[in-house]
């Protein structure tokens, strides 16, 4: 029997469709077929709610990024509103892969939780709305997903007290999170993951990884630390316009991912026997019988 659980990969497309369906349906389509991931998922924001009249009027801090003329534009021609999200969510079941998403107020939550996704992401930045969490908690049945990113040990404690008072603790999936894009592999802080274990391995249903590096090396190892549910950005084009495209995996990148999680999942056991039957084969062949 197998210490660890198997790994399960989500493809984060975020917002990196460029508000574009036919990008987020090739991106679901490539996901599924060809990186083998288990899970995509997108974002959702009510942009008048989430920012103050200020944030939405001004300028994109980096307007090479921007697909508005203000931040508030450029956050409104990335949205897809409930009925686009029913339609990816349709596509998902449609070839088979889990259709989730973050969401960022508790505006999105409800629109969200309407269309009954298998979970839903609380993103690092979020994680203290506790009007959306309880009306989560309440209204919401299925697994509940928070990252730890810009978040205190303390703030974590509350989060997950708040939950195990709501009766919903085995509904939640705890992540590892440095928020940065991309995050030097000296902030990742992969050794959080034993922390998180330690105090709350018990009380939710998984620990996970929200990882914003380059690369996959360290995601393996979050995984070998105990970290089941690995989520990475993904897009087809690194150099696309848009912040998180640079911290994204490449659908080969994505593919690489699966496969060596997979191939730990499967080398990560005791031995069996002493000798195994593989090796029975060259003991007979090559051990020095003299000795």
């Amino acid at each position: 029997m197998k210490d660890y659980k198997k790994p399960y990969v989500i493809a984060e497309i975020g917002c990196n469709h460029k508000g574009e369906m036919a990008i987020a349906k090739e991106l679901i389509k490539i996901a599924k077929i060809f990186g083998n991931a288990d899970a995509v998922k997108f974002q959702k924001r009510n942009n008048k709610e989430l920012l103050t009249e200020e944030q939405y009027y001004a300028p994109h801090p980096n307007a090479s990024n921007s697909y508005g003329n203000t931040y508030g534009e450029h956050r409104e021609y990335l949205e897809f509103d409930v009925k686009q999200h029913s339609e990816l969510k349709a596509y998902c079941d449609e070839i088979g892969i889990v259709y989730s998403t973050s969401v960022w107020d508790t505006t999105s939550a409800k629109e969200i939780a309407s269309l009954n996704p298998e979970f839903i992401k609380i993103p690092s930045a979020c994680n203290n709305n506790f009007e959306m969490l309880g009306w989560l908690c309440d209204n919401y049945h299925g697994e509940i997903h928070i990252s730890t990113g810009m978040t205190t040990k303390n703030e974590t404690e509350i989060l997950v007290a708040y939950f195990t008072e709501k009766g919903r603790n085995h509904d939640l999936v705890l992540y590892n999170c440095t928020s940065g894009y991309p995050v030097p592999f000296e902030d990742v802080c992969l050794l959080d993951i034993n922390l998180l274990k330690q105090k709350f391995g018990d009380k939710v249903k998984h620990i996970g990884f929200s990882g914003h590096h380059l690369g996959i090396a360290v995601d393996i190892a979050a995984y070998t630390l105990g970290a089941n549910i690995i989520e990475r950005h993904y897009t087809i084009d690194r150099t696309w316009k848009g912040t998180d495209h640079a911290a994204s995996l490449e659908p080969m990148g994505l593919r690489k991912l699966t496969r060596d999680l997979q191939a730990v999942y499967q080398a990560l056991t005791f031995k069996s026997a002493d000798i195994l039957p593989i090796e029975q084969i060259q003991r007979d062949k090559l051990k020095n019988k003299k000795v």
